[in-house]
C-alpha cells in the first residue's frame, strides 16, 4: 500500500499503514513453485511471459482467456499451441477462491463463503434485482475489519488480513463461474452479475492498493469490461484516501454515515474520532466523480431510538446540502448478540419524507438475505489472524 500514499503527511501515512501493512495478503507463488496469474496487471503478465522466453503478445492472449473467457485450464486456450499450453501449466496457475459453502435466501439472494489458499475465508453476496434481469455482487476487501462499527456484525471480527488483488477480483470471477456468465460461442450469455459493490467485509480504503489494482482489472475493456459507473466503493470515511480513489478510479462512492452528530457517530462508527463528520462531508464535496448523474450515496442504518428522529433527518439535510447525493435508509438487520433494534416503519417513513422533501432521493432499502445472514451488516466468518 505504500506507493498509494506517498503524497500524504507522515502522520496520515503512519495511521493508514498501521491499519494495513501488517496484514498483507500472501504472495502469488504456490507451494509447488507455480505462480498465480489472476490479479496481475498487463505489465506484470508480460514480465512473467518474458521470464519463460515468450513474447509480450502472449500476455494479451492470456489476458483475453483469463478475464474475457474466464478460462482456468490452459488446455482450453485454443489460440495457444499445445506445447506452450503445457509450458504455461508447468509455471503458472489460473485460480479461484474455493467455495466453502453457499446459501440461497428465500428472496434469491445468494451468499458464498470463499476460502483462500491460506485457509482464510470471506463472504460474498449476489443480490439479484427483483425487477430487472441483473444484480449486484457485494465483494469483500478484507478478512474481518478494524473499524468495530457497533451495529455491524463484521465489526465483531478482528482483522485477519487484507485480501490481495487476485482474491478480490477472484470473488467476482468465481461468482461468474457459479452463474455460468462467461461468453458462450453464440455470444448470447446473459449478464446477471452486472454491478460490483465493495460493501462486503472490511474497509476498502484501508486496502486501497489491492482494491484499486483489482478494479482496474475489472474495468479493462478487453477483459471483464465492467464500467466504472457499475462499481461502487463504500467507505466509512477514510478521508485521506477518498480524494485519491476519486482521482485514480473514478468509481461511484458510498459513504457509511449513520449519524449526524459527532458524539453519536463516535460511538456507532469509531473511525469518526479520527475523521469527524465535517472532514468527511468536505471530502464528499471534493469527490471528483460526483455529479447529478453519479450521485454520492449516503448509507444510513435506521436504529430505533438512536438516530431516527425528525431532528436527525433535518440535520442530515443540512449536512449534505449542495452535494449531488441520495440517501439509502437501511432498516437495521439484526444479528446474534446485537444491541440495537430496527426503527419502526413509521419512523423510517417520516425520516424519508423529510429527506425527500429537501430534494434528495431517499429510498428505503428492502432487506435482502436476512434469513441467511447475508444482509447489510450481517457478514462474518470464523477466520482469525495467524500470528
Amino acid at each position: 500500500m505504500t506507493d498509494t500514499i506517498l503524497n500524504l503527511s507522515a502522520s496520515e501515512r503512519e495511521r493508514i499503514l498501521a491499519k494495513s501493512a501488517l496484514f498483507d495478503p500472501p504472495g502469488i507463488a504456490l507451494a509447488d513453485g507455480r505462480r498465480e496469474l489472476v490479479g496481475l496487471t498487463r505489465e506484470e503478465l508480460a514480465i512473467e511471459m518474458a521470464a519463460i522466453g515468450e513474447k509480450p503478445f502472449r500476455a494479451k492472449q492470456l489476458w483475453h482467456w483469463i478475464y474475457h473467457q474466464g478460462a482456468t485450464d490452459f488446455s482450453r486456450m485454443s489460440s495457444i499451441a499445445r506445447p506452450l499450453q503445457e509450458r504455461l501449466a508447468e509455471h503458472f496457475v489460473v485460480g479461484r477462491p474455493v467455495i466453502a459453502t453457499q446459501q440461497t435466501s428465500v428472496d434469491d439472494t445468494h451468499k458464498f463463503l470463499f476460502r483462500f489458499r491460506d485457509g482464510q475465508e470471506a463472504e460474498t453476496v449476489y443480490i439479484p434485482d427483483r425487477f430487472e434481469d441483473r444484480g449486484a455482487v457485494c465483494i469483500s476487501s478484507q478478512v474481518g475489519c478494524t473499524l468495530s462499527c457497533r451495529f455491524c456484525h463484521t465489526g465483531t471480527q478482528k482483522l485477519a488480513r487484507n485480501l490481495g488483488a487476485a482474491e478480490i477480483v477472484g470473488q467476482f470471477m468465481a461468482a461468474r463461474d457459479a452463474y455460468g456468465e462467461w461468453p458462450s460461442p453464440r455470444g448470447d450469455t446473459p449478464r446477471l452479475l452486472s454491478t460490483i459493490v465493495l460493501m462486503g467485509m472490511g474497509e476498502p480504503l484501508y486496502n486501497y492498493a489491492n482494491v484499486a489494482k483489482a478494479m482496474r482489472i475489472v474495468m479493462d475493456g478487453e477483459g471483464i469490461a465492467l464500467s466504472r459507473r457499475r462499481i461502487t466503493l463504500s467507505t466509512s470515511g477514510v478521508v485521506p484516501m477518498m480524494d485519491r480513489a476519486g482521482d485514480e478510479l473514478g468509481v461511484n462512492l458510498a459513504v457509511s454515515l449513520h449519524a449526524v452528530r459527532d458524539d453519536l457517530r463516535d460511538e456507532l462508527v469509531p473511525l469518526n474520532r479520527k475523521y469527524p463528520i465535517a472532514e468527511l462531508i468536505a471530502a464528499c464535496r471534493r469527490y471528483p466523480a460526483a455529479s447529478n448523474a453519479r450521485r454520492i450515496t449516503f448509507e444510513y442504518v435506521m436504529l430505533k431510538g438512536v438516530n431516527d428522529t425528525e431532528a436527525d433527518a433535518h440535520e442530515l439535510v443540512r449536512l449534505i446540502a449542495g452535494i449531488p447525493a441520495k440517501v439509502n435508509l437501511i432498516p437495521f438487520n439484526p444479528w446474534p448478540g446485537s444491541a440495537y433494534e430496527t426503527s419502526t416503519r413509521a419512523a423510517i417513513d417520516r425520516f424519508a419524507r423529510i429527506v425527500m422533501d429537501a430534494g434528495f432521493a431517499s429510498p428505503i432499502r428492502d432487506p435482502r438475505g436476512r434469513d441467511i445472514l447475508a444482509a447489510c451488516g450481517q457478514l462474518r466468518t470464523e477466520s482469525q489472524r495467524v500470528r
